[in-house]
């Protein structure tokens, strides 16, 4: 109930915001709407004001795992960022890229006809879960709030997940269901997450908005986030963070790598590793990073 209500509020508010903003689409937030609710980043954005996270830094984040990034989050007041509990097409490989958000709720026709009206004016084409893949560029995850329905609940096949991975080159996470499994499965690198899978086609549901805040489990996701996913699960990043997680993750691999390195020589015992490092030790860690060609340094006691 409480899950219906706050989607409802949240829906609500788009509408008004759609009806109130001459430009502005139904189910839609304005750019300037947009960029307000993301204002901690201050980097480069999409036109529609979406940030806009650089391809070098999704690059970094491809090896951070749930942990590095949950403690890094947390210490900055994100503590609820990671979801689980998926069912994974293709799993073992990672999923990086900045979220594209579209969220349905339960079909109400009245509803639904202002919402088709609104698409045919805007030249949309084909059926809802279309409109959203339309949007999509190289390096974006779609994250749909489908609100964890499995039957009639399916967002795509393997068509649309075909139409999806050509856009994006990434992958789909689905707060609810997939169908055509086997024909998904044959899209190379292509990363699904789901709740569930079914031979149903999607129905009694409606879109309510396209690149707004939505509701993943205990997430709230926003567009432009970027989402990681491990074995675990999905991390969800605040652009604004996502430099601090790669950095934080980056000098944890380094710290580690040089941990070994120290005990396969035989140079400091499990003890001094695994202890408080004295400051000869991070003196030589630091040389060690640097030689490496690491701009990240461990600061001296």
């Amino acid at each position: 109930m409480k899950r219906l209500i706050a989607t409802g509020l949240a829906a609500a508010g788009l509408v008004f915001a759609a009806a109130s903003e001459a430009q502005a689409q139904l189910g839609m937030f304005s750019a300037e709407q947009r960029i307000e609710l993301t204002r901690d980043w201050h980097g480069d954005r999409f036109p529609d004001g979406r940030p806009k996270v650089p391809e070098s830094l999704l690059a970094r984040l491809k090896t951070v795992d749930a942990e590095e990034a949950w403690e890094v989050l947390r210490q900055a007041g994100f503590p609820n960022q990671f979801e689980g509990g998926w069912k994974v097409i293709h799993p073992g490989e990672r999923l990086v890229g900045r979220v594209v958000t579209a969220v349905f709720m339960p079909l109400r026709p009245d509803v639904n006809a202002v919402i088709e009206a609104h698409g045919r004016q805007e030249g949309r084409i084909g059926a809802q879960n279309s409109w959203v893949i339309d949007t999509l560029q190289p390096l974006d995850v779609l994250v749909v709030d489908l609100f964890g329905k499995i039957q009639d609940g399916t967002f795509a096949g393997d068509n649309l997940g075909t139409a999806i991975f050509t856009k994006s080159h990434t992958g789909l996470i689905v707060d609810g269901a997939v169908r055509d499994v086997t024909g998904m499965s044959q899209i190379s690198g292509f990363q699904v997450y789901v709740r569930g899978f079914d031979p149903s086609a999607l129905r009694n549901v409606m879109l309510m908005g396209i690149n707004v805040p939505i509701r993943i489990g205990h997430v709230t996701v926003m567009p432009g986030d970027v989402a990681v996913s491990d074995p675990e699960g999905i991390t969800f990043i605040p652009p604004q963070l996502a430099e601090r997680v790669a950095d934080s993750a980056e000098l944890t691999h380094l710290i580690d790598e040089w941990g070994h390195l120290m005990l396969r020589q035989g140079k400091y015992t499990p003890g001094q590793i695994d202890g408080q490092w004295t400051p000869q030790m991070i003196d030589e860690f630091n040389r060690w990073a640097e030689a490496r060609g690491s701009k990240l340094r461990l600061p001296r006691p």
